[in-house]
């Protein structure tokens, strides 16, 4: 993959070929043809317009529910920095977060400023936009349930903000296009007493340890939870449970993760989702679909099938 394309000048910083994956939590996968960090949002648009108009752009958050494809990717990964990563409290119940803030960052904002409704984005581990772009949600919460609205930069360099109608919001989905690349967001909250919401964020963090991987290589939550059903469930019942192909393993703690034991390529974790998806699908007829981002382009060898662990 050539990084052979007529770039911008920038304030940021701008690598070819560069490794993405020690920015995933999979740590797998192959490089950006451009690793873009911007300076600031000028810095950002400024590049974009810059940027010749068929030349691919997508945004790289925390890279916790994302595979990278072993053959790369081409184009621009933008991964937002330090300018895009302050949370300030606007008013008695909204706060307005910068799209390189963690999720649980943001939930402890929200609650040093008594805010409930938020305290949900605790177990999520992605930053928030991500959490914008896919409606991330756990616990009962999703982030349409508090987002007032997300500003964005259009692949044209084009500034724009849009509330929470215009996203088009569903389970795990919105509407904004792959190469929109969300910068802020703003949040509305519910007065509260902080002692109450650090209770709750408590009783979220002791479930997460408890019910998943997090100590492992993982991707979060793999596949969408279908209508009236629990993704986890159908896995298990399809007897999917410590499944392995190459390196990836689905988990024995939680079935709707996968997990790379220390040897997994892109394509063995892949592989093993669509798998699992073939098994569940065979086992009661429902067709999970995933929930894991996967960029990029295939590569390497093909995967050893190993079977289910013992």
């Amino acid at each position: 993959m050539s990084a052979a394309l007529e770039m911008p000048k920038v304030r940021g910083k701008l690598t070819a070929q560069a490794p993405l994956a020690s920015l995933v939590w999979f740590r797998t996968g192959g490089a950006a043809q451009w690793l873009f960090e911007p300076e600031d949002a000028q810095d950002l648009t400024d590049f974009l317009r810059g940027l010749p108009p068929e030349t691919p752009v997508w945004a790289l958050g925390n890279g916790s529910n994302m595979i990278i494809r072993d053959g790369g990717v081409p184009g621009v990964c933008v991964r937002l920095g330090k300018a895009f990563a302050q949370v300030a409290r606007v008013d008695d119940t909204h706060l307005r977060s910068g799209a390189a803030v963690p999720d649980m960052a943001l939930a402890n904002a929200a609650r040093d400023a008594s805010l409930a409704g938020v305290e949900f984005l605790r177990g999520i581990p992605g930053t928030v936009g991500g959490a914008v772009k896919m409606n991330a949600g756990a616990h009962g919460g999703e982030t349409r349930d508090c987002l007032v609205s997300a500003t964005i930069v259009r692949r044209s360099g084009e500034i724009c903000t849009l509330g929470t109608a215009d996203l088009g919001f569903a389970y795990r989905h919105s509407e904004l296009p792959a190469d929109a690349i969300v910068v802020e967001a703003l949040f509305c909250g519910v007065p509260a007493e902080r002692d109450t919401i650090q209770e709750r964020m408590k009783a979220i963090t002791a479930h997460r340890e408890a019910a998943q991987p997090i100590r492992s290589r993982t991707g979060g939550s793999t596949f969408k939870n279908p209508e009236g059903g629990k993704a986890w469930a159908l896995i298990d019942a399809a007897g999917c449970r410590g499944l392995m192909i190459g390196g990836a393993q689905v988990s024995e703690k939680h079935c709707n993760f996968l997990i790379n034991t220390g040897t997994a390529t892109s394509a063995d974790i892949e592989t093993l989702g669509e798998e699992v998806r073939a098994r569940v699908k065979a086992h009661s007829g429902v067709e999970l679909h995933w929930e894991i981002k996967r960029v990029g382009m295939f590569g390497g060898a093909p995967t050893e099938r190993v079977g289910v662990a013992k």
